[in-house]
């Protein structure tokens, strides 16, 4: 079976529309999924990143203890096992308890996966910003959770922005193992096209184009924030004292 472009214009006129939705759902599963694995990834990167104090109590540092391990598990569960897996594993084993949508499931799959790669980018984020920063909070009277919410965390997620952007990127790709769980993503409705015309190295070459011309546009919006961040000026302290970021009076007053 010889490939042929002209095969291939005709399925585009033809199945155009579940083309479209296929789109439709890669985007909202792999959107959706990046920024609820974001928000995981925060909570579970940001509390792992926070050291807890000499003078603390007992129970303190056991709590911290048992998250430490919890958290680490979670990581390693979700970063060593395929999505493809985790996907077939989770929806049918919870599909009687919950009764959700194959969509709804994959949105899950996708986020509780991408948390645990998230988490790391975050803690390594953290790891990015300058010690003088948090030591300029904490002299400033901000304790440990505000030094980290309000100081730090802003800027790994500044740091670590290539490496989340990059996240969205994959998860654009990866959707495409939630066709096993019968998601309608791009995927899906390419298995299903290629079955009804028999051409599947025309049917699979749309697919890949789209796929790219997806993860070439996404890069660029991506390219563009970045380059953006990478100008705008902050007042976080810093204690490299010829930092931009700090302003000297002018006429009595602050030059922001």
């Amino acid at each position: 079976m010889d490939f042929s472009f002209e095969i291939v214009w005709k399925i585009l006129q033809s199945s155009w529309p579940s083309l479209l939705l296929g789109v439709q759902n890669t985007l909202l599963v792999a959107l959706s999924g990046t920024i609820i694995g974001l928000v995981i990834g925060l909570v579970v990167g940001g509390l792992k990143a926070i050291k807890v104090d000499e003078s603390s109590s007992a129970l303190v540092k056991t709590i911290k203890k048992i998250y430490d391990v919890i958290s680490t598990v979670y990581i390693e569960v979700f970063r060593g096992t395929p999505m493809m897996v985790q996907a077939v594993f989770i929806y049918y084993s919870l599909l009687k308890v919950i009764k959700w949508s194959p969509l709804v499931a994959g949105i899950f799959v996708i986020s509780i996966n991408t948390g645990a790669y998230m988490s790391e980018i975050i803690r390594s984020g953290i790891q990015s910003v300058d010690k003088g920063q948090t030591e300029a909070a904490r002299s400033l009277g901000m304790s440990n959770i505000q030094t980290m919410m309000m100081v730090v965390i802003p800027q790994a997620i500044k740091n670590a922005f290539p490496a989340i952007g990059n996240e969205f990127i994959v998860n654009i790709k990866d959707s495409s193992v939630l066709s096993v769980i019968a998601i309608t993503e791009l995927m899906y409705q390419g298995n299903k096209i290629a079955g009804s015309v028999f051409r599947f190295p025309e049917t699979f070459f749309i697919i890949a184009c789209i796929y790219l011309v997806l993860t070439t546009i996404t890069s660029f919006i991506l390219h563009l924030i970045e380059e953006k961040m990478n100008h705008t000026r902050t007042s976080f302290p810093h204690s490299d004292s010829t930092s931009s970021s700090i302003s000297l009076p002018r006429n009595g007053k602050r030059v922001k």
